[in-house]
């Protein structure tokens, strides 16, 4: 019996070596939450990402950002897009495009996605989105529905007024997307959209809500259950995509930016991969206006 234990001990250790190695081969990965940035635009100048303030403090962002070290960046564009972002961005690269000049250089894409790739010397930001619309209205009737309105409304007198703080220069867009990225809004977000839905039960969906998923008939018994499956299909597809990227391009320090509410859901599929780890945004986006989270009345 020693012997053999002796012997297995032996054995054993390679792969005791092989999994620790493969522990510290896993690709960090970082999914970046952001507002539409194009949307802060109200046509008034302190609202203009473009203007020389909102610059600087998205010059911050990208700072914060690069501590990361991303080897590669994915953006909420589809992969039929990919051919014109590559295009643009070799423009970019050469000093031969200005974002001023693109109807969507406002956007965080370019904002952020292009001009941090560029200041890493970073190929061009790969895109990984799968496009589907489903409005936050389109869930309205059913048992339990006051559980589901209750965390909107919380989400939405949380947000809205960090939008509004943002557009009047009150709030540095920085600390906007800082906070945009702190775990309890985060969760926040993923609860009201992939949890509590699940409590309401035998109604209908908006007939004014957007939906451009056709995911069959509708069990109107579990109509709060099939709400999420709307925006779960959404972003496994999006993670299949993100899979895909990463497998084509070898990247190991891996930065996608999304849409808020994509963030919890997807850090959620990356954290059970045994191939990933999940690095949080918030570890490198710190601010101290996180008393703005409360939700206002």
């Amino acid at each position: 019996m020693p012997r053999l234990f002796a012997t297995w001990l032996v054995l054993g250790l390679p792969l005791v070596g092989a999994a620790q190695s493969a522990q510290t081969a896993k690709i960090q990965v970082m999914v970046v939450g952001s507002d539409h940035l194009s949307q802060l635009y109200n046509k008034q100048p302190e609202s203009d990402v473009f203007s020389p303030k909102k610059q600087a403090e998205l010059a911050k962002v990208r700072v914060q950002l690069a501590k990361f070290r991303p080897d590669v960046i994915l953006v909420e564009a589809e992969a039929k897009e990919q051919p014109q972002l590559d295009s643009l961005y070799a423009l970019y690269r050469q000093g031969s495009l200005r974002l001023e000049d693109l109807p969507t250089g406002r956007s965080e894409r370019y904002q952020i996605g292009f001009k941090l790739a560029h200041q890493l010397g970073l190929p061009s930001p790969k895109g990984v989105d799968y496009y589907a619309a489903t409005s936050q209205s389109l869930l309205s009737s059913g048992t339990n529905i006051e559980a589901f309105t209750q965390d909107l409304r919380l989400l939405q007198t949380t947000v809205r007024p960090l939008k509004a703080l943002v557009q009047k220069d009150s709030l540095s867009l920085y600390d906007y997307l800082a906070l945009a990225n702190q775990p309890a809004l985060v969760g926040l977000m993923h609860r009201m959209q992939f949890n509590t839905p699940a409590l309401v039960m035998n109604g209908s969906f908006s007939a004014s809500g957007t939906n451009t998923n056709d995911l069959g008939s509708v069990d109107t018994e579990y109509i709060g259950a099939h709400y999420i499956t709307l925006f779960y299909n959404r972003n496994l597809k999006i993670y299949s995509n993100i899979l895909r990227a990463q497998q084509q391009t070898q990247g190991k320090r891996v930065m996608a930016l999304f849409g808020v509410a994509h963030v919890g859901v997807l850090e959620e599929l990356l954290a059970v991969n045994p191939a990933y780890e999940v690095v949080h945004a918030a570890n490198y986006l710190k601010t101290n206006k996180m008393k703005l989270l409360r939700p206002h009345k």
